[in-house]
């Protein structure tokens, strides 16, 4: 049975690559970052939006589809892409990071997870199998295996047996997918900070890679120290097969973000970049830009130095002005600004490794990213100066 993904590595630059991922949508350039559309929106994104700033994935949240509007309705209308008007590739995630992150509203059995809706308090139970079920509704070109999201820096007592039980949940979800043909399943290596449960976790996984399109680094960006986080992706990452796709989940920093691909990675998501947006806070090359503070209330220029449509056609003033009066605008300005600013950052991550020069342009990067003299890149005056 041919494979519904199918990763190529076109170039690399030390461990950093740049390749491209075949999908039953369309084809990914990697490495790539993808906005998250938890309930089959990007908030306060329109597809037609997303397509203009470039994005070619984006994922949707299975626990959050599954509460509403029903993985069953969206099955209706043929499969979540032609629910929200999407055309190109979509990755789900399992519902695990969401189930867990319920506290004590859930709890976690050999058979599954039972919790109660966060919407409603009304009592749920997902499976492995009912997760897959789920994601089979949905019709994403990329599914996740269900694991056991263990907390940050969380104990190797409590590591080891988690480990475990996520690589028994790995195989039934294999056993459970009903839609082999178009729909790849993607493992989740997990081990906390430690690097031979890394090894563990993958090693276990590795057994059953012939079912696997992909893999994912879960359990990072959780509360552990950066240097952990950094130790543990240049451990693990290149030990990641060559021929498929790596997926480190829920980073959405642009640092941390370079880091990831310097050691091989090629696909990265977060809510990170729209809910800032959201909040005025955006991404600029000199570092980050709180937009509602007042030294921005005559400021007659751009966010920052960047060909897109919001600084081509908005002034910071007008911006924080969006943001004083409440006005739902600003609020979109600033996630569209963030959002392409991450999709324009992998562009340039990757034609830096096909140049063999992404070491010098992560430098580069850094080097403005840190200074944070956001008003210093252009010599003009304010309004009113």
């Amino acid at each position: 049975m041919e494979k519904p993904i199918k990763y190529t590595k076109q170039y690399s630059d030390g461990n950093a690559r740049a390749g491209v991922i075949e999908t039953p949508h369309g084809i990914i350039h990697t490495p790539i970052f993808m906005p998250v559309g938890t309930q089959a929106t990007v908030k306060t994104m329109t597809p037609e939006e997303l397509n203009e700033m470039g994005a070619e994935i984006i994922l949707g949240n299975t626990y959050h589809l599954y509460l509403r509007p029903g993985d069953e309705l969206i099955a209706k209308f043929g499969h979540l892409q032609k629910f929200m008007n999407w055309n190109k590739p979509m990755l789900t995630d399992s519902g695990g990071f969401q189930i867990f992150s319920l506290g004590a509203l859930r709890k976690i059995k050999e058979e599954g997870a039972y919790f109660r809706s966060h919407l409603d308090g009304s009592k749920h139970f997902i499976s492995p199998e009912k997760s897959i079920e789920i994601q089979n509704n949905l019709g994403s070109d990329i599914m996740m295996v269900l694991d056991e999201c263990p907390p940050g820096l969380s104990s190797r007592e409590y590591l080891i047996p988690s480990i475990e039980r996520t690589t028994r949940w790995a195989k039934r979800c294999i056993e459970a997918n009903k839609n082999p043909e178009k729909q790849g399943l993607f493992a989740i290596v997990q081990g906390g900070i430690y690097e031979d449960l890394r090894d563990k976790s993958y090693t276990e996984l590795f057994e059953m890679d012939d079912n696997f399109s992909g893999y994912a680094i879960g359990g990072l960006a959780v509360g552990e120290p950066r240097e952990d986080m950094y130790r543990i992706l240049a451990y693990t990452t290149p030990k990641l097969p060559e021929n498929k796709p790596r997926y480190l989940m829920g980073v959405g920093e642009p640092l941390d973000m370079l880091e990831a691909i310097e050691h091989g990675v090629d696909m990265m998501d977060c809510v990170h970049p729209s809910r800032i947006g959201r909040h005025g806070t955006v991404f600029t090359k000199y570092g980050r830009l709180v937009i509602k503070n007042k030294e921005y209330e005559y400021d007659d220029r751009p966010l920052d130095v960047a060909d897109n449509y919001v600084c081509r056609n908005y002034t910071r003033a007008y911006i924080r002005h969006l943001f004083k009066a409440d006005e739902v605008l600003g609020q979109r300005l600033a996630t569209y600004h963030n959002l392409w600013f991450l999709l324009n950052l992998m562009r340039e991550a990757r034609e830096a490794i096909i140049q063999g020069r992404f070491k010098e342009f992560k430098e580069e990067f850094i080097a403005n990213y840190t200074q944070g003299k956001n008003s210093d890149w252009i010599k003009a005056k304010k309004i009113g100066e």
